[in-house]
């Protein structure tokens, strides 16, 4: 069984955009993003255990075994020019996925990451509450549901919001674990990172950090909105500006250093 959703025809593919979900989310949540990518782009979604047609495996609790798995699923499609998006805790993947197959020879064109401080950066506590993955069962709901990324049927429905926090708790398991190697090198491709103005999980300041973590230049793109700020009629707009990132990634060797914020 592909680890991958495919959520349109691939025809010529010129370029594969391989995208990983944030924590508690899944394939499914990139499928209007993908809509608005060119069509020459072949567009893999992965599913991580515990979700989509692999919902009856366990879910992964630590980030070395989730990106060990990611690793494994993207590398048999490495064989031709794709590049790489992971937004939250699929911003780590992207990342530490990308890293692993420059090792290999097999570079991604350019990796793009979204609401997620700089590795560096300490994992944000819940003010007065801690961790999110110490939360309780209602504590937790009540905060991911505040970001936003989280359709409130849920409450509707126990048996799915039971398996909602199992996986999400693990995914947020997985990001508490997460140490980068001091020594590790920088990604050999273009970075970009992407976030919401006001998106407290990856504040404005923390996000120059990312810098470490590639060879070229970074580029950072600021939307409005919070965590989940490409969400509803916002993703033409990320979209538009990834396509022009990786346009410019394959149209020249290096990219200079600029900010810019969209507007909607």
């Amino acid at each position: 069984m592909s680890r991958f959703v495919r959520p349109r025809p691939a025809g010529d593919a010129t370029l594969r955009f391989i995208a990983f979900h944030h924590a508690g989310g899944s394939a499914a949540g990139y499928h209007p993003l993908a809509r608005e990518l060119p069509p020459d782009w072949e567009v893999l979604l992965l599913d991580l255990p515990g979700r989509g047609r692999r919902y009856a495996e366990p879910p992964l609790r630590a980030m070395t075994a989730v990106v060990d798995e990611a690793t494994r699923a993207v590398s048999p499609h490495a064989d031709q020019p794709y590049v790489l998006f992971g937004h939250s805790m699929g911003a780590v993947v992207a990342v530490e996925v990308g890293r692993r197959l420059s090792t290999l020879g097999a570079a991604p064109l350019w990796v793009g990451v979204s609401g997620r401080a700089a590795p560096t950066t300490p994992t944000p506590l819940v003010p007065g509450l801690g961790r999110l993955g110490d939360l309780a069962d209602a504590e937790l709901l009540e905060v991911l549901l505040g970001l936003g990324g989280t359709p409130h049927r849920l409450l509707e429905l126990p048996e799915m919001r039971e398996q909602f926090l199992r996986v999400a708790r693990a995914d947020l398991q997985a990001v508490d674990s997460y140490r980068p190697e001091p020594d590790r090198p920088p990604l050999p491709c273009p970075l970009t990172v992407f976030s919401g103005l006001t998106d407290s999980w990856a504040p404005l300041d923390c996000l120059p950090a990312w810098q470490v973590e590639t060879a070229h230049q970074l580029r950072q793109c600021f939307f409005p909105g919070g965590h989940f700020y490409f969400h509803g009629a916002a993703y033409p707009h990320l979209a538009r500006e990834i396509r022009t990132e990786v346009t410019a990634v394959r149209g020249t060797a290096e990219q200079r250093h600029e900010f810019f914020t969209v507007g909607r």
